[in-house]
């Protein structure tokens, strides 16, 4: 296995711009294409063996990153239509409905950095205590002390423990459309 120098790579450009322009059809998504390809084949570099062509070496690179782009594409573009069609389904919220919602939307966005975090991991996202911290980086305990001060600081702000604490798991998963 070898690396490889950077003129050969800009004796392979030429070739790369012209196989990407004819799949994306597009000057600009082909610049990107490339930039993408090159910095896979940099990457991977180790993967390159002496007396390999080079040229056909990055137009596999090339062609699996537009493979990928496009499955990806196509993935977004089916959950897009999925979202949509059930959003068709969702009647809309009443106007005190809408009215809660934005009031712990608010209270939400006004919480600590930390506790916001942490209540979104594991409320929103429903993920495990465990994989919360460990995408936090800190220890479950610290974590769980986050989740209760800002269930404890939503109570709080909302007035009465009832009416947040029945509807508070999923109003916040409906935060999911707002925060990401």
């Amino acid at each position: 296995m070898s690396t490889f120098g950077r003129h050969d790579i800009l004796g392979s450009l030429r070739a790369l711009q012209r196989y990407a322009r004819a799949l994306t059809r597009d000057d600009g998504r082909a610049e990107d294409l490339v930039h993408d390809t090159l910095l896979r084949a940099i990457e991977r570099g180790a993967t390159y063996r002496d007396g390999e062509n080079l040229t056909n070496w990055l137009r596999s690179i090339l062609h699996n990153t537009f493979i990928d782009e496009r499955r990806r594409a196509d993935a977004d573009a089916r959950h897009a239509r999925q979202v949509a069609s059930q959003a068709e389904t969702v009647s809309p919220p009443d106007q005190e409905s809408h009215l809660h919602l934005q009031q712990v939307s608010k209270m939400f966005d006004d919480l600590p950095e930390d506790q916001r975090a942490a209540l979104y991991l594991v409320v929103v996202e429903d993920m495990s205590y465990r994989d919360a911290a460990g995408a936090l980086e800190i220890p479950i305990g610290t974590l769980m002390s986050r989740i209760g001060r800002a269930r404890d600081s939503l109570r709080a702000a909302g007035g009465a423990e009832t009416r947040l604490q029945p509807a508070s798991k999923e109003n916040l998963r409906l935060l999911r459309n707002d925060h990401g």
